[in-house]
């Protein structure tokens, strides 16, 4: 018997030698003859629980009792009993002597006793903590005896033990037996170690040994008795010194005092069983309990139980024992998430208990839920996410958000729904920091293209405004090619006024970035014509930045006067304080749709072409012309194309690499797609306003009445004249060749402004007329009507010179001349 027992101990090592655990330090109380000591796993350095039991002689019976602890412990199973890891038996050497020790390896716990001390808790939190260890342990007990039919024997606060996450555990098993009912006349003694129960947890049929008594009561006899026990010890604060100290009612709360009453009850057959002190005690009717015991069972709850659950939760959580809520709450709440049993709300109270926790341990605890999280399919879960990614983004390591967080944050840049996209978008001014170059250049700036040109207006306007804001983690060569296009070839020309503001905006804050080159000939241009936009916050905007980028030229003119053309490369210049708050949002695509009431008219070159090609009724007095036309006619000068549908291509810029634009494969829909304007092969835009203004305005003469008719002069060709290329009309085509008429040719094309828009020429049938002697002062001649086609034919007497009308029809029959259909 004792070698098989051994071989049960030792099964799971062969000695100290083999022994995976290091053993540490001991704790300052354990049960019974075992001392308690800290350890941790060789293998990963896990921390773990070391029991130990000695003695000078194998067969000795606290050897023989332990052994039997190691057995039961091994076997039985529950998730309220101490979970078993390893065990061993082996020879120590103790000087001159060698002891036999038995090692029992288990998750890592703490004795009560010593938790209690070191949470201190008081008041409701206290009975609340206590509520909830009670019931574990009731659970535990009940399982022995109504489910296993066994008896624990010494229920008692040395048989209990608290996890890391604040869990109550039944251990203790040397005294573990079977309920032997069947055997009621046997006078042998069913519990075979029940002297190492003390006398004061004792009932009183077993302090009298009646076994006959015991075997007729119900298995949960003994350790009902064991747990009135531990209810005292535990509101006592003090160990159970004598059996009349469970007189002492005084601790005791009202609520439990019932079912303590009935626990102890003298006739063994009247205790209380501890199933229905489980469910029947008013005292584990709280927060905390009722908490826990939700959060255990969640995945049996349907949705709206859970949202109803998780929305209350920050409110309770706030009322319930910060370490019990950062212990036991957070970890199960954690564990429903990552599995996928808890709603996306949880993930707001999960965040807000991470919150208490230092940085260390919330790096730890929470955030390997967060990543994981990222990989979520649930949309609610990961707009949740990005909503409060600014609680936990800066926690986040660079390394784990460019391999594991972007690529998953990234799939919501072509999500169907605005909110997520948008969200999406924000997100990157926490995210964007920690990426590298390459995941910048290579994937970023790719979406970032496609949603300035989205369909909301506001995710336009905020994808400006995180391009401002993230422009200082972008290399050189990437700033170089992106913001001057993204701001000026497709910010300013936005249908939306905010989105012209924040490219404005945008450009203002990153004026440093600009060679002088580039403010002359591209910046100020585009800006200078939205100071008399349709918008009054564009316009000021728009002189803002104007005085801005006029005083980075006026300090590179002074450097150059000084002959300080080093210094002169510097372009940047100190910030207005109105200009250097971009790091705020426009506004929400969801608050904000952006209706076609807000689309007001924008002075650039995606200006309607309506608006160009004015009626000449409208435009024939230039004094009085409308400020959209001017405008619009002003900025279509320009050869600037719109911004391209995001749809339209892969890559908003064309392919990066290293922060450089290759010379093939960019595609046509993005920020570089537009020439600067000293490449431009035609005149500069000064140069032709400068020759439009110069031009002398020749008012046309008075047409002088005439028979002779004059040609029409010929329109003027598109290159004469720049500034008003797009709204000349295109040249009437020729007459037939039947008409034979022959233009002639004006000889004062340059001074006839109105030529391009004049009618065409009205096309004839009749026989070619002899062309009138030319006369030039007639401007009406060329317009004049032609003559009829037909040959008049005489009038009638009857007439008024209109011809001769048909007769009348007659009254009755008449004779009707027939022909054959053959001679038809």
């Amino acid at each position: 018997m004792f070698k098989f027992l051994k071989d049960v101990v030792a099964g799971s090592g062969s000695g100290l030698k083999d022994f995976p655990y290091t053993i540490g330090e001991p704790h300052a109380s354990a049960w019974g003859s075992w001392t308690h000591h800290r350890g941790a796993s060789k293998d990963d350095g896990s921390p773990v629980s070391i029991f130990s039991l000695s003695g000078s002689n194998p067969q000795d019976r606290h050897m023989v009792a332990g052994r039997n602890g190691v057995k039961r412990l091994r076997t039985v199973r529950h998730p309220n009993i101490l979970s078993f890891l390893h065990s061993t038996e082996a020879e120590v050497p103790d000087g001159p002597a060698i002891k036999h020790t038995i090692y029992i390896v288990t998750e890592p716990v703490t004795p009560l006793s010593e938790k209690i001390k070191e949470l201190n808790l008081g008041g409701t939190q206290r009975d609340e903590y206590f509520a909830w260890g009670l019931h574990q342990i009731s659970k535990a007990v009940s399982f022995l005896n109504n489910d296993c039919k066994l008896v624990h024997g010494n229920v008692c606060l040395a048989s209990v033990v608290v996890t890391q996450t604040l869990d109550w555990k039944l251990h203790a098993f040397d005294v573990l037996s079977e309920f032997d009912a069947n055997n009621e006349m046997a006078g042998s003694p069913m519990l075979q170690f029940e002297w190492l129960v003390g006398a004061q947890y004792k009932p009183l049929e077993l302090t009298k040994s009646d076994w006959a008594s015991i075997r007729k009561s119900p298995p949960w006899a003994i350790d009902s008795w064991g747990l009135g026990c531990l209810i005292h010890e535990l509101f006592s604060v003090g160990k159970l010194s004598k059996t009349e100290d469970l007189r002492n009612i005084a601790s005791i709360p009202k609520s439990l005092l019932p079912d303590y009453q009935k626990l102890l009850s003298s006739t063994p057959s009247r205790r209380m069983n501890p199933s229905k002190l489980i469910d029947n005690s008013e005292f584990f009717q709280n927060k905390l309990v009722e908490t826990i015991q939700f959060m255990e069972v969640l995945n049996l709850k349907d949705s709206v139980e859970k949202d109803s659950f998780f929305r209350k939760l920050p409110n309770i959580a706030e009322q319930l024992p910060r370490e019990i809520v950062l212990k036991k709450l957070l970890p199960v709440l954690a564990s429903a998430l990552e599995f996928g049993s808890a709603a996306a709300p949880a993930l707001t109270v999960l965040l807000k208990m991470g919150s208490w926790l230092p940085a260390d341990q919330f790096s730890t605890k929470v955030l390997p839920t967060i990543v994981k999280l990222f990989a979520s399919n649930d949309r609610a879960i990961r707009v949740s996410l990005l909503q409060h990614i600014d609680q936990f983004g800066e926690s986040l390591a660079s390394q784990t958000v460019d391999e594991q967080v972007f690529p998953h944050v990234a799939t919501g840049f072509s999500d169907t729904s605005s909110l997520l996209r948008e969200l999406t978008l924000k997100s990157m001014l926490v995210l964007a920091p920690k990426l590298s170059q390459r995941t910048i250049s290579g994937s970023l700036l790719k979406y970032l293209s496609k949603l300035q040109v989205d369909e909301e207006p506001a995710i336009r306007t905020n994808t400006t405004i995180l391009l401002g804001n993230i422009s200082t983690y972008m290399n050189d060569g990437t700033r170089k090619r992106v913001l001057i296009n993204a701001f000026t070839v497709r910010a300013l020309r936005d249908t939306f006024p905010p989105a012209r503001a924040a490219g404005i905006m945008a450009l203002s804050v990153t004026s440093s970035y600009y060679e002088m080159t580039e403010i002359a000939t591209r910046i100020l241009p585009n800006i200078v014509v939205l100071t008399f936009d349709p918008d009054s916050d564009v316009r000021t905007k728009a002189f803002q930045a104007t005085d801005q980028f006029l005083q980075i030229a006026k300090q590179h003119h002074e450097k150059l006067n000084t002959g300080d053309n080093r210094a002169a490369e510097g372009t940047g210049v100190q910030l207005k304080p109105g200009n250097a708050s971009l790091l705020g949002w426009a506004m929400s695509s969801i608050t904000q749709k952006g209706k076609p009431s807000d689309h007001g008219p924008v002075s650039t070159a995606n200006a309607s072409n309506s608006q160009v090609s004015a009626p000449p009724s409208t435009t024939s007095d230039t004094h009085s012309a409308p400020a959209a036309y001017a405008l619009a006619a002003a900025s279509n000068s320009f050869d600037q194309t719109a911004p391209a549908s995001a749809s339209s291509s892969m890559d908003g810029w064309g392919e990066l690499e290293n922060g450089n634009q290759e010379e093939n494969g960019s595609d046509n829909e993005g920020w570089d797609d537009v020439d600067p304007f000293e490449e431009k092969s035609p005149p500069s835009l000064l140069s032709n306003i400068q020759a439009a203004q110069k031009r002398p305005v020749v008012h046309p003469k008075q047409p002088i009445p005439s028979s002779s008719r004059s040609n029409p002069p010929a329109a003027p060709k598109a290159e004469e004249d720049a500034l008003w290329g797009p709204t000349v009309v295109p040249a009437p085509k020729s007459a037939p060749k039947s008409a034979g008429i022959k233009p002639s040719v004006s000889h004062n094309d340059d001074d006839d402004l109105w030529g391009s828009i004049a009618a065409p020429q009205p096309k004839s049938s009749g026989k070619a007329l002899k062309p009138a002697a030319a006369n030039n002062d007639d401007l009406w001649g060329a317009i004049a009507a032609p003559p009829p086609a037909t040959k008049a034919r005489p009038l009638a007497s009857s007439g008024r010179g209109r011809g001769a009308k048909p007769a009348q029809p007659k009254l009755g029959a008449q004779r009707i001349g027939r022909t054959s259909s053959t001679g038809m």
